[in-house]
């Protein structure tokens, strides 16, 4: 369809000028017209209170979430099942695993656990094999595994960072090359990656942390790019939090506490959850990221930084003592 629209228009504008620049401008009215309708459907989508628009059914789908033993990997779980939906428990932690797969089951959800270390593709590969034979196929990939050193650059280990690139980024590819060749078939699906305000922009103390969720990020974009350009009905999700009250982030401090507060776990499940069933592209929390990720795409790189000097961003990390999350 775009080769033969190339050639007509081609032909038109050789024979007949007048008609060709009519079909130009035409082209042109309805990009603008898809660009204005697009840009406020994402500001209505960003700013609309939970429960105004209408949600997808997950009841008997599949949803494979990755990092369960613990945190938002469990909570995450425990909703998705609320909702109707089989859920696949991954965590290389076998034992808190279990332990969601228990709170799950006695809840009456219909759950699986199996122990996955997403820093490595021969598990990964191996136990998505096992989950089709003995679950089914995957409808909802949610990319949740994450961890972080919260260490200087040079305060890090080779292996530390190495690893965090691998958990927070590389499992991604994985991940996804494992369950996405069946949603490609089925032309139905959802992938989610969990990534973080880290993956839109660079923070004092977490180098290596901010590098993969940038990965993570531009893997969320260029798979949306994938399907789109494959006219694919693959939905692809990118949720990007400040920093969460959890274990994982322990110690971090914020010094703008209205406009950047460290957010509550049920608060960005309960967030992310809409954003998946409303098919939401990206979901920025709090909803104030917003407006700063975009005054910042027209601020200079110094200006940037005073700015995040002000809001004392890059000094939230100076009294880190969280743990390490399993994965």
């Amino acid at each position: 369809m775009k080769i033969l629209r190339k050639r007509l228009t081609l032909v038109v504008s050789k024979k007949f000028p007048t008609a060709a620049f009519i079909t130009s401008f035409y082209e042109y009215f309805v990009v603008l017209f898809w660009l204005t309708y697009y840009s406020f459907e994402g500001i209505i989508k960003a700013l609309l209170p939970s429960g105004i628009l209408p949600r997808k059914s997950v009841r008997g789908k599949v949803v494979c979430i990755t990092g369960t033993g613990s945190g938002l990997g469990r909570l995450f779980a425990i909703e998705f099942g609320k909702l109707g939906a089989r859920v696949v428990c991954w965590d290389i932690n076998e034992r808190l695993n279990l332990e969601t797969l228990e709170i799950l089951e006695s809840q009456g959800i219909d759950a699986h656990a199996y122990t996955v270390d997403v820093s490595n593709r021969h598990s990964i590969y191996e136990n998505a094999e096992r989950v089709k034979k003995e679950v089914g196929d995957v409808d909802i990939l949610f990319n949740n595994a994450g961890i972080v050193s919260g260490k200087k650059l040079f305060d890090n280990s080779d292996e530390m960072m190495i690893k965090t690139m691998e958990v927070n980024t590389m499992s991604l590819f994985f991940t996804a090359k494992a369950f996405l060749p069946k949603m490609l078939e089925q032309n139905s699906g959802h992938i989610v990656t969990l990534a973080s305000m880290a993956g839109k922009s660079g923070t004092a103390g977490l180098v290596d942390y901010c590098a993969s969720k940038f990965g993570a990020v531009g893997f969320n974009e260029s798979l949306r790019a994938e399907m789109q350009a494959l006219e694919k009905n693959v939905k692809v999700t990118t949720i990007c939090p400040y920093y969460i009250d959890t274990g994982m982030f322990d110690g971090v401090e914020t010094f703008a506490p209205y406009l950047l507060p460290i957010l509550q776990p049920q608060y960005v499940v309960d967030r992310a959850i809409e954003a998946i069933l409303t098919d939401q592209e990206e979901l920025f929390l709090p909803r104030a990221c917003y407006l700063l990720f975009a005054f910042s795409g027209f601020l200079p790189v110094k200006a940037g930084q005073v700015a995040a000097n002000y809001l004392g961003i890059n000094q939230t990390m100076d009294h880190f003592k969280g743990r390490t999350k399993s994965h």
